[in-house]
């Protein structure tokens, strides 16, 4: 039952590694979106139906891990093919799971705020530098640039809008 077990798991890696291997090649190739929708589909789409057919045919009788890794994929078939949709989609949800890590990382941090003050200090810093990590900004630059130049409550919107992570003036000194 053992080496079942293993074939089984190899056999739908493959399928999966697949998949990976045409987006790899796509970035590679520097394709637009439209010729990734419309290579995924000839590519793509065949590879995600063989394997939805591949797991039809398992029905395994044992094996905790892999019963809960079929009944997860059985549950996910409404939606393997969203991705197919449109070529902006990604296959995986890496870059949604990296963006958050931070955010988890600092709830088990947050735990050490022992005043509301300081839980909403905590909470602003981290604000700054995840947008200054989406404005392609080094955070140390720009948290210096914000200390160095101590934009206020006092100052007029235009005024505030020079500090933003977007303005000009923070892009040129905090790449």
């Amino acid at each position: 039952m053992s080496g079942w077990y293993e074939l089984v798991t190899m056999v739908g890696f493959l399928y999966c590694n697949k998949l990976f291997e045409y987006e790899r090649s796509y970035r590679e190739k520097g394709l637009s979106l439209k010729q990734i929708y419309n290579r995924r589909l000839k590519d793509q789409k065949p590879v995600i139906e063989a394997f939805l057919s591949w797991l039809d045919q398992l029905h395994p009788e044992s094996g905790d891990r892999l019963i809960k890794a079929i009944n997860y994929s059985n549950g996910c078939r409404p939606f393997m093919m969203n991705y197919l949709k449109d070529g902006a989609c990604s296959l995986s949800n890496n870059l949604s799971e990296n963006s958050i890590r931070p955010l988890v990382v600092g709830r088990k941090n947050w735990l050490f705020c022992d005043t509301p003050a300081g839980a909403d200090a905590s909470m602003k810093i981290y604000s700054m530098i995840e947008t200054a990590k989406a404005n392609e900004l080094d955070p140390l630059k720009y948290l210096s640039f914000l200390l160095e130049h101590r934009p206020g409550a006092e100052m007029s919107d235009g005024e505030l809008e020079q500090f933003a992570p977007w303005s000009k003036l923070a892009q040129e000194t905090c790449k």
